[in-house]
């Protein structure tokens, strides 16, 4: 059994900055990509970021040069640095990573997701 369970959402005037964390928790053998999404009322679930597990990162145009992902990979946990963050960043944030477990046929890559948290940029 596997989990991600992520931390740090909460409410944060703009400009200013939250730290989000996933671990991931259970039978893991490995992970690749690690990622993170939004989803904001109304809206299609958007990638924000993701990074591989030799840290190569790719960012969503619109939170380029603010936000800024990474991941320890020796605890299995990956972060969002958000910065100068903006009303139109409100969104629930979740956190998404393709991992590896020992079945009884072999290895086998999974899709998982956390739970989701709440960020919500307001004045």
């Amino acid at each position: 059994q596997v989990q991600l369970v992520e931390s740090g959402g909460g409410l944060v005037q703009p400009g200013g900055s939250l730290r989000l964390s996933c671990a991931a928790s259970g039978s893991i053998f490995s992970i690749n990509r690690m990622g993170w999404y939004r989803q904001a009322p109304g809206k299609e679930r958007e990638l924000v970021a993701d990074i591989t597990s030799g840290g190569s990162t790719n960012y969503a145009d619109a939170v380029k040069g603010r936000f800024t992902i990474s991941r320890d990979n020796a605890n299995n946990t990956v972060y969002l640095q958000m910065n100068s963050l903006k009303p139109e960043d409100t969104a629930v944030y979740y956190c998404n990573a393709d991992i590896g477990s020992w079945h009884s046929l072999g290895l086998k890559y999974n899709d998982y997701w956390g739970q989701g948290t709440q960020v919500t940029v307001s004045s």
